[in-house]
């Protein structure tokens, strides 16, 4: 028997079988950390997944239903893939929220979108290195990837972006990025948009750029840190600017 023949006979037999057995697979997986000037960062993570015949029926019930979380999403997906692969500090993330998409129809099944959206603190760390001009580093410690022996990778499925704030300049980028390809003429001037789609290793990341901050936003920033630090002065002096003014209207209006 030839391998096409063997080959067209393995499929047809998983055909049957993920028609009578219930069966589901992530194929792909889009992580993107959307990193903040407050060192937070928001996260969205896009799983891909496919649902064979006899699973349709179980995903759109599940889908319609109320109050199903992400465990229970784990317990019938049934696959390790299906997980935050960002952790704040703490492994404490917020304002999470998990949305399983619509199903689109295939012969022997279909697939959907499974969309996690939540932000983690402390994603970066700040040094102020001159006038106006912060370096961030990212805090490769909040990663939760896949593990090996000497650190962590990217499955070969996930694609894993990081979004800075425009007008940053890269200061170090390792590994460098599938995409955009190395311009070290440029240093990543106009970029924003990092990514690793090849089952990069994790275990010398090291990702850093400088953002430079206008005057107004520095004058902005210095009178919040002043409110911030005087809040309670502050009221009792407009307290007592308001008082004075109100004796003085009082004194001009019933003295004459």
């Amino acid at each position: 028997m030839g391998n096409f023949s063997k080959l067209i006979i393995f499929i047809s037999f998983f055909y049957v079988l993920s028609s009578v057995y219930g069966y589901y697979n992530i194929t792909n997986i889009n992580t993107t950390l959307i990193l903040n000037l407050n060192q937070s960062a928001h996260v969205v993570e896009v799983f891909t997944v496919y649902v064979s015949n006899a699973s349709l029926s179980s995903y759109q019930q599940t889908k319609d239903a109320i109050g199903i979380t992400l465990s229970d999403w784990q317990k019938i997906i049934y696959n390790g893939g299906l997980t935050q692969h960002i952790l704040g500090s703490g492994h404490s993330v917020y304002d999470f929220a998990f949305l399983p998409g619509p199903l689109v129809s295939i012969p022997g099944g279909g697939y959907a979108t499974l969309t996690m959206n939540y932000y983690v603190k402390n994603a970066t760390s700040i040094k102020n290195i001159a006038p106006r001009k912060f370096e961030y580093t990212l805090n490769d410690s909040i990663f939760n990837f896949q593990a090996v022996q000497n650190g962590q990778i990217l499955p070969s499925n996930l694609r894993f972006n990081i979004i800075i704030p425009k007008g940053s300049q890269i200061v170090t980028l390792y590994p460098l990025s599938d995409s955009p390809k190395p311009n070290f003429i440029e240093n990543y001037t106009n970029d924003t948009i990092f990514s690793w789609y090849t089952g990069e290793p994790l275990s010398q990341f090291s990702f850093q750029y400088v953002v430079t901050e206008s005057p107004q936003t520095e004058v902005v920033d210095y009178f919040n840190n002043l409110y911030k630090e005087y809040t309670f002065e502050i009221y009792i002096i407009s307290g007592v600017i308001l008082i004075v003014i109100i004796a003085y209207i009082y004194k001009k209006t019933f003295t004459k």
